[in-house]
């Protein structure tokens, strides 16, 4: 285990996607689970992975023109779907694939979320989400039961700015009304999470879940980790 951070953390802000929650089973099901129902077409989950991560990587490739908008959410499906179906851009789709991952069922809280967040609270941590996501954020955290760990919600749709930006972090302070000294943030990004926070004066650990350990400082393979990290027992 890495070294214990300072002791000045006061409040833990933690990334959502990939950090507390992950599509379930996964995009790739959700995908064709609404193509079978709306367009009464089967696909294979596993391509519609393969096409939503492509689809993904391109969207990202110039910083700043992902804005989670529903009409970048749109172009993702439309890439996912292009070429499998003459109905990619179908917009009755489109909104089956926006309402369902509204719904807890198509997603999955990672095991260690729960009694990692706790834990923090119980030891006296103020506790944040800080993600780049759209206004369906909120809502679904109140649905999945996390919403209430969280003294503050900051979703980039509605900062009007998102990850790397040091703006979002300032926001975040702001709305937390701590110095960045004191706070730490936790996610799943090199670049989004790790680097921008550090970027910010804030402290970061980097998660790679699925990582054997003997990760180096900065790093965990999972929450359970984190109280240890922040001296709690």
């Amino acid at each position: 285990m890495s070294r214990p951070l300072a002791a000045g953390v006061r409040a833990v802000t933690f990334d959502v996607g990939g950090t507390l929650i992950e599509p379930w089973p996964s995009v790739g099901h959700v995908y064709a689970e609404a193509a079978q129902t709306v367009l009464g077409e089967r696909l294979e989950p596993g391509l519609l992975n393969e096409r939503f991560a492509a689809a993904w990587r391109a969207a990202h490739q110039v910083p700043g023109t992902f804005n989670y908008t529903t009409a970048d959410w749109a172009a993702i499906v439309w890439s996912t779907f292009e070429g499998l179906t003459p109905k990619a851009a179908d917009p009755d789709l489109f909104r089956a694939l926006w309402e369902r991952f509204t719904e807890p069922g198509a997603w999955q809280v990672f095991p260690d979320v729960r009694p990692c967040l706790e834990t923090l609270a119980a030891a006296g941590i103020r506790l944040a989400a800080l993600s780049n996501w759209d206004e369906r954020l909120g809502p679904l955290l109140q649905r999945l039961e996390l919403a209430r760990h969280f003294e503050v919600i900051v979703v980039s749709a509605e900062a009007g700015t998102h990850k790397p930006s040091p703006e979002i972090f300032a926001h975040a302070a702001r709305r937390l009304q701590l110095p960045p000294t004191a706070l730490l943030h936790v996610g799943d990004s090199v670049r989004e999470d790790a680097e921008a926070a550090r970027a910010c004066g804030w402290s970061s650990l980097l998660l790679r879940r699925g990582t054997a350990t003997g990760l180096p400082p900065g790093q965990l393979f999972s929450l359970t980790e984190l109280p240890g990290l922040l001296g709690i027992s």
